[in-house]
């Protein structure tokens, strides 16, 4: 978004950004501002600021990708059109990283269209070219930080089942293969050609090794292993 002299002689009340206080728990994380509009960057964090939230600002793409660490907790709110490079080409380099950040475009006027492309695709968008609402604007950075941490449990989660699974030798994994598909016992040893007290062993193994107490658990880890976190944004 290129510099007004309209947009970068406003107040901060002409954004609708008047003092704001809520009694609500804050999510822990970091929001990135990057827009090429002081005026704009200004007033978010002027905004969030005085909510305790933390923040950063960045007036472009460039500067914000060159600083950016994916292990942060955090919720970017970026800019659709800027001189350089433009938010949709952020967020096509983060998706290239496969960077798992939630995105909340800013848009103008001109950018409606490109707003609605991005809330088909799931990604929310606000306003800079009429005043803010505060409370909203905060909840929506709430409920995206929290998005972000559900995210970073997911990923987590998934790489924690993985491990265990891989600590499965060859034929505990063909026996897991087989539990998962309702199979039992017998008719597991007959699939193998080992005995039942064979499969039997394996089977504890796996529960074991997955620190699984019943097969609903066991299920739960399977399951956990093969759910793709989402890289949409």
């Amino acid at each position: 978004m290129l510099q007004s002299p309209h947009i970068r002689n406003r107040s901060k009340e002409a954004y609708g950004l008047l003092p704001y206080q809520s009694d609500a728990v804050k999510t822990l994380g970091t929001v990135y501002v990057v827009d090429d509009d002081e005026a704009v960057r200004d007033s978010i964090r002027w905004l969030l600021e005085a909510s305790d939230y933390r923040v950063e600002l960045y007036d472009s793409g460039e500067s914000f990708i060159a600083k950016y660490d994916p292990r942060e907790i955090a919720v970017l709110l970026l800019d659709v059109r800027m001189s350089g490079m433009s938010g949709l080409e952020v967020q096509e380099h983060l998706l290239a990283r496969r960077a798992d950040i939630p995105i909340i475009f800013i848009t103008g006027h001109g950018d409606v269209p490109m707003a609605v492309n991005a809330l088909k695709k799931g990604v929310p968008w606000i306003s800079s070219k009429s005043p803010f609402d505060p409370a909203a604007l905060k909840q929506l950075v709430e409920r995206m930080l929290k998005e972000a941490h559900d995210r970073r449990r997911a990923t987590e989660q998934k790489n924690l089942n993985t491990a265990l699974l891989r600590k499965l030798t060859t034929r505990e994994q063909q026996v897991l293969e087989r539990i998962t598909a309702g199979r039992l016992n017998k008719q597991i040893a007959d699939d193998l050609g080992i005995s039942i007290k064979t499969v039997e062993a394996h089977r504890a193994s796996i529960m074991d090794k997955t620190n699984s107490g019943t097969v609903a658990d066991l299920m739960r880890v399977v399951l956990g292993a093969q759910t793709e976190t989402r890289q949409d944004y």
